[in-house]
């Protein structure tokens, strides 16, 4: 009996682990850290079977950090499986973590949010949590209920960067560009310990900001060189985190006609993206990529991916083959709007297309919306000026605050040789001036 007690010790959730090693539970704890702060040394937790390897958690965490750096299927499961056990251990963040990762690549923030309220009770005043609850929040537009639970994850830990990237995001919505940026430039000294997918997305964000904020270019430029394309200077960097968040801001400024005062950053990327041990690791990424593909004139490599999803697809059961179709559409979509044939581009996105309804393949809201963005391009180049003016408008209707918003609606109205063009320059030149010129 004594012997058995011997080999029962605490995590840093409070729960029991069958062990008779404080190096084991200190590597699993560490490995705990690591995932809450999308931290990089996730690696630590191999080091918990170095000490103990009969530990069956230490083999079960192992074992998930393994399959999730080969499998993103297999690392799903384990997340769906590992949400069951909320009921039986509420205080078990980790496994909270990891059925949040799963509600977003199923695009349902309300089961993500259900979850965290349903362990809340026993998490109160606890680190990291306010920043799982504040994510789900804002996803379903939630705004200020978002805003309150990162200032409280903020306030409870102010180098907690899933609570920072909750607030920014919360800023960005609202416009409140210039206090974003200055927000996370603040924050961004404690990102260096962070994962490259954390670091380069919370950056992203920072140069999402300058560029709706009509910053100078330079700007925008000077966070892709140094604090998103540099990271992959660093020998543990994981590349394809980098480059997804490398091509999403590049699409942007594509949406904007800004790519030239790029020079040749995309055809770099385009380069890397190329490389086929990049393909099939993230949805998202291979949307985009199929864009930067496009755009680059590597046309035999983008259809090549487009063949290898539609594949994939193809093997998937019904049901999921329906969810996943919206991917496959996204990605033809890109495909064509990077070689500008915007007829069959908006012949695919249909007369009712939202894309916060594109979430499955992986994004958030803010990451989708340049999917919105490149219809109301297409649109316009296509000479639809009626149809153009109305998304556009209602979309304004939700978010005035970006001059971009205000010259594609001036665009239109002038396509359309319609007066109230004045009135959108003059809302455009007042935003462009109100931030950071």
């Amino acid at each position: 009996m004594e012997e058995e007690e011997g080999r029962i010790k605490l995590d840093g959730c409070g729960y029991d682990v069958t062990t008779s090693s404080q190096l084991c539970i200190s590597a699993i704890n560490s490995y705990y850290h690591q995932v809450l702060t999308y931290g990089r040394k996730r690696r630590v937790i191999l080091e918990a079977l170095v000490h103990d390897n009969n530990c069956v958690l230490a083999n079960t965490l192992a074992a998930h950090f393994v399959s999730s750096h080969s499998s993103r299927a297999t690392s799903l499961l384990h997340a769906a499986k590992s949400h069951l056990l909320l009921k039986e251990f509420p205080r078990d963040l980790v496994s909270l973590k990891r059925a949040q990762i799963l509600c977003f690549y199923m695009g349902r923030p309300d089961l993500s949010l259900s979850l965290v309220n349903q362990v809340l009770p026993q998490n109160e005043g606890e680190n990291y949590i306010y920043g799982m609850l504040a994510f789900p929040l804002l996803e379903l537009g939630r705004m200020k209920d978002a805003e309150e639970a990162a200032k409280r994850g903020f306030e409870i830990n102010e180098h907690d960067g899933w609570s920072q990237h909750a607030l920014c995001h919360v800023l960005q919505y609202e416009c409140r560009f210039r206090e974003a940026v200055k927000f996370m430039e603040e924050c961004s000294s404690s990102w260096s310990s962070s994962s490259s997918f954390m670091l380069t997305h919370n950056w992203w964000h920072v140069a999402l900001c300058y560029l709706e904020g009509s910053a100078p270019m330079q700007s925008v430029l000077e966070v892709y060189d140094n604090y998103i394309w540099k990271e992959l200077d660093k020998t543990d960097a994981a590349a394809p985190e980098v480059y997804l968040n490398a091509v999403a801001l590049l699409l942007r400024l594509c949406v904007r006609d800004e790519l030239e005062f790029f020079g040749d950053r995309l055809h770099k990327l385009a380069d890397c993206l190329a490389d086929q041990a990049n393909w099939y690791l993230e949805w998202h990424l291979d949307v985009l990529t199929v864009w930067a593909l496009a755009k680059t004139g590597q046309i035999s490599k983008a259809d090549d991916l487009l063949k290898g999803l539609k594949e994939r697809i193809s093997r998937m059961t019904k049901k999921k083959q329906q969810i996943m179709q919206k991917g496959m559409m996204l990605a033809e979509v890109l495909y064509a709007y990077g070689r500008g044939n915007y007829k069959y581009g908006l012949e695919l996105l249909g007369p009712d297309f939202d894309g916060n309804d594109c979430k499955i393949i992986g994004a958030s809201d803010e990451q989708v919306d340049v999917f919105n963005e490149v219809w109301y391009i297409m649109l316009l180049n296509s000479g639809d000026a009626t149809k153009a003016i109305e998304v556009i408008d209602k979309r304004i209707k939700k978010r005035d605050g970006t001059a971009f918003l205000w010259r594609l609606l001036e665009r239109g109205y002038k396509l359309a040789k319609r007066p109230e063009a004045e009135i959108a320059n003059e809302k455009a030149k007042f935003f462009e001036s109100a931030y950071f010129n």
